[in-house]
């Protein structure tokens, strides 16, 4: 491996244990609407997706629709923090590799506003060097894009980055990357 120049952190099941707080939210926001969800459902076929593709799964066709219960989901998503934890042990290791030069960056399929509104109540708000949300690229994961797109900012090959990823359209799009990365497992 050359020389270490970038860390990229999926956040939603990586960085954060967040499974609990984001079905919570969908479900009461969906329910808000009258349409049925519960969390094993969530789980088994919706966990992982970005939040558009999710309600066009359900049948949610509607833009204007689907944009307001995304929007109702990204408020009522705080009421489920006390249900979310860190990897501390790979936010430490990335905090002692930023102490020597390494940058460290989120790029996740979920929306800023829920990245940051964790990293908040996590105080880890201040730890990496950028982040780079499902609306920042327009070809998601399994698409390798958004790893190529940080590391094209920081300037790092494939061979200087490593990835933490946990769904299998994260490690999909870690391996078409070329750079290294680990699967990581929190439940």
């Amino acid at each position: 491996m050359a020389q270490l120049k970038l860390i990229i952190l999926d956040f939603d099941g990586t960085l954060a244990n967040t499974r609990i707080a984001n079905a919570r939210a969908y479900i009461a926001a969906l329910g808000e609407r009258g349409i049925a969800l519960n969390e094993e459902e969530y789980y088994a076929k919706h966990f992982g997706m970005r939040c558009m593709e999710f309600l066009a799964s359900l049948g949610i066709t509607d833009k204007e629709m689907a944009k307001s219960i995304r929007q109702r989901k990204v408020e009522l998503y705080p009421n489920y923090f006390e249900s979310i934890t860190l990897n501390r042990p790979l936010w430490e290791w990335c905090q002692k590799m930023r102490k020597g030069g390494v940058k460290v960056w989120i790029v996740s399929t979920g929306h800023i506003d829920n990245i940051c509104n964790v990293m908040r109540f996590l105080h880890i708000e201040n730890g990496v060097d950028g982040i780079l949300s499902g609306d920042d690229i327009e070809h998601p994961k399994p698409a390798p894009d958004c790893f190529l797109k940080a590391m094209h900012i920081v300037g790092a090959t494939p061979t200087e980055s490593i990835i933490f990823e946990d769904s299998p359209m994260g490690i999909a799009a870690a391996k078409s990357s070329g750079a290294h990365y680990a699967i990581v497992k929190l439940d």
